[in-house]
């Protein structure tokens, strides 16, 4: 029987009234693998390839021929619109079979969770988040809510493999099984997945099931892909006279931009009129900026605002306004973004996407490209590079165009290998291990330090922790008074730790910071970070406001709207890179290759900075000098290796070498003054790399590198080993030293 006869009438009926032909080759493959065996199941498949319903198809025919006594799955999405998303698309399928579908987080009435709660059935939609407070809220009720639970699907899993967020999610899975008395089948899906071994393996953690994983044989696609440069001037690379070299001479164009115009700006304006478009950027700050800054040009122009915002400090309001708009097939408008629409939820038929600067990874590169490409259309993304004019005297390395090799880069190990950024499963979670004990003491009660061990540290993603790590943190929690010992001997949560286990926004692993709302009038706007006082100007929801009142108690800022421009602030990071790229955009300034979606301006850009790599020898030689003691450093190293490097030259070698005021431009260059040579600073550096090294020598001696949100609450001793051992990147830092040996002969 193939999978079609096997799916039940409903399912069936449901693909003849969307009229599909024929089964997409991931739901063949995903029924084969849910029907055929009782083991956890991968899907990895290209965007809009119907991964969703490949999943739920089998699921749901398995219900209608044995309807669960309780949920009999939960689908866990990473983000709220996600699941509005799905809800509404999965309540349509299953209407006809009487199943039924519940979704909860923080935006969801109580009137619908008290049915759900009521009537435990069907499917429940839901974030890592709420999972979290139904496990600490609804405790005793568990068993009867989840007693028939079957199945678990996690949608864009390898959002979840980037932090303790996915660690949550599967401590969350493994505490609620073990609560219910069940084991059920866990189905990952996932369009950007870099090691499918890997992922499988994170998937079946604490199951005792192996993870299935359909190889998928993915058709060619065409992309539509372009990548422009731009000066933040009327000057571009392409424009003016060739000089002796054959490299463009950059002077003023005649075809002015208007006063103060931005070009990158400018041509994005141009090529998104009439179109349905995303901008993709890289932080809630860009995000408000590049809003203003385009309708600005609406303004200018005297043409109806045509762009809209979405991040994730906006208020659900706002949001919902922008994706209600892009679903719509007659409204042709923009909505700039973050990474809050980079993920499944279907925005409609999206004409092309922009991204301005290289993002940090592939995935994301490939995630947000493939927010395009749906109805049967080419996927689309047009990068827009944009970078200050170098003035003359700027040192070297900071002539290079880092933003646009990175693009390079990104591109090509895609397109060369197929390669996607691993998942990293070897960190020292103490922040989620304190999360989780605290979680499991508020919703169990009063525990032994045994029964409180035993329920905590075999969670699978703990496997790196010692007992003696266990100890020294619950002695500190009760030092602290976020545990507190009963007169019998217990452990239960002590008054400190209420005030945290308390707040809803305990249940969230990832970082947030002290967040004011911001009001006009009856309207919501969003939240910022650290609020300017009464008088100043705010960017927020693409628009600039006035600051009017401040309630520093209740956490509201009350303001006006005005005309003009202000830099947003609400507290981003910036990403982390992998050394496979840092390597690629060294190797696209050694090759002559072109790359056939470098548009003019980047494709003299690209010559430029080639020819000055070249002739300054930073393709070749790691060590550069700038004039006199001046040097810089160019390792070709991932974000955690580079910071690794960054201290092992600090504390191990500056002495040695006379080296001072180490400056990182981190994960590209650093530079510092040097009385050594070039062979003296490799033998230092290779000799020391070959002595044997703690990596907690790396971490200076009052440091306590606070990186997750519940480290502050952690010993510090064990924040500092966690860091040492499980962020810093050292094999790979040894590695690309042990590669400069050549230099010191």
């Amino acid at each position: 029987m193939n999978v079609f006869d096997r799916y039940a009438p409903f399912v069936q009926d449901f693909i003849y009234r969307n009229n599909w032909e024929s089964l997409r080759a991931i739901q063949a493959a995903a029924g084969d693998a849910i029907f055929g065996t009782d083991e956890n199941v991968l899907l990895s498949a290209s965007t809009a390839s119907g991964k969703t319903e490949a999943a739920f198809f089998p699921i749901l025919t398995l219900f209608s021929e044995d309807p669960p006594r309780s949920v009999g799955a939960i689908y866990i999405g990473p983000l709220k619109a996600l699941i509005n998303d799905q809800f509404i698309r999965l309540n349509d399928l299953c209407a006809e079979a009487d199943i039924p579908v519940w979704h909860w987080h923080g935006d969801v009435s109580q009137s619908h969770k008290d049915k759900m709660m009521k009537h435990p059935s069907g499917i429940l939609q839901i974030t890592p988040e709420s999972l979290e407070a139904m496990l600490i809220r609804k405790h005793s009720a568990i068993p009867k809510l989840f007693g028939d639970l079957r199945f678990i699907v996690i949608d864009e899993v390898h959002s979840l493999m980037r932090g303790d967020r996915g660690g949550q999610t599967i401590c969350l899975i493994e505490r609620l099984s073990k609560l219910a008395g069940v084991n059920p089948r866990r189905i990952g899906l996932s369009a950007t997945i870099g090691d499918l071994e890997a992922t499988g393996e994170f998937l079946s953690a604490g199951t005792g099931r192996r993870t299935v994983i359909p190889r998928i044989e993915s058709k060619g696609t065409k992309w539509r892909l372009s990548m422009e440069h731009f000066y933040v001037s009327d000057v571009q690379a392409a424009e003016g006279k060739k000089d002796a070299a054959g490299l463009p001479v950059l002077e003023e164009a005649t075809d002015t931009a208007p006063e103060h115009a931005d070009p990158g700006m400018g041509y994005i304006f141009e090529h998104t009129k009439g179109k349905k478009c995303l901008i993709f950027v890289n932080s809630r700050e860009e995000c408000e900026a590049v809003t203003t800054s385009l309708r600005s040009y609406c303004e200018a122009k005297h043409e109806p605002d045509r762009f809209l915002i979405h991040h994730g400090n906006l208020s659900a309001s706002y949001r919902e306004t922008a994706e209600a708009a892009m679903k719509d097939e007659n409204v042709y408008m923009t909505t700039v973004t973050t990474a809050t629409l980079e993920l499944g939820i279907d925005i409609g038929r999206l004409e092309r996407a922009f991204q301005i600067d290289a993002p940090f990874t592939v995935s994301s590169f490939l995630q947000r490209m493939g927010r395009t490409g749906r109805r049967e259309l080419p996927p689309e993304m047009w990068f827009v590079m944009r970078e200050e004019m170098p003035e003359p005297r700027t040192m070297l390395p900071e002539t290079v165009p880092w933003k646009l090799l990175q693009g390079i880069a990104l591109v090509q190990v895609y397109v060369e290998e197929r390669w996607v950024e691993p998942p990293r499963l070897d960190r020292y979670p103490y922040s989620l291990l304190y999360h989780q004990t605290m979680s499991t003491l508020a919703s169990c009660g009063e525990l032994t330090a045994a029964q409180l061990a035993e329920r905590v540290l075999p969670l699978k993603y703990f496997h790196m922790i010692s007992i003696d790590d266990y100890r020294l943190l619950l002695q500190h929690l009760v030092a602290i008074d976020h545990i507190q010992r009963t007169d019998e001997g217990g452990l239960i949560v002590g008054l400190a730790g209420e005030r945290i286990v308390n707040s809803f926004k305990f249940y969230a692993v990832f970082q947030e910071n002290e967040e004011y709302t911001v009001r006009c009038e009856s309207q919501e706007l969003g939240t910022i970070v650290s609020p300017p006082p009464v008088g100043d100007k705010i960017a927020i929801a693409g628009h600039v406001w006035i600051v009017t009142e401040l309630d520093h108690k209740r956490h509201l800022v009350y303001c006006e709207q005005v005309k003009g421009k202000v830099p947003a602030y609400f507290g981003d990071c910036p990403g982390d890179i992998n050394t496979k790229i840092l390597l690629r955009m060294r190797e696209a300034l050694r090759e002559d290759m072109g790359y056939p979606y470098l548009m003019k301006n980047a494709v003299q850009r690209l010559l430029q900075a080639r020819y000055s790599a070249r002739a300054a020898g930073i393709t070749e030689l790691p060590l550069i000098n700038l004039g006199g003691r001046m040097w810089a450093l160019f390792p070709w190293l991932g974000t955690y290796a580079f910071l690794a490097l960054e201290r092992f030259i600090k504390i191990r070698c500056a002495s040695q070498l006379g080296l001072k005021s180490l400056d990182p431009s981190r994960p590209y260059f650093i530079q510092f003054t040097m009385t050594a040579d070039e062979r003296e600073f490799y033998k230092v550096l290779t000799e020391e790399a070959d002595r044997p090294l703690d990596p907690m020598e790396l971490v200076y001696p009052d440091e306590v590198p606070v990186f997750e949100k519940y480290d502050e609450y952690v010993p510090e001793k064990l924040v500092r080993k966690g860091f040492a051992y499980g962020v810093l990147d050292i094999a790979g830092m040894k590695a690309r030293i042990r590669e400069w040996r050549r230099y010191t002969e």
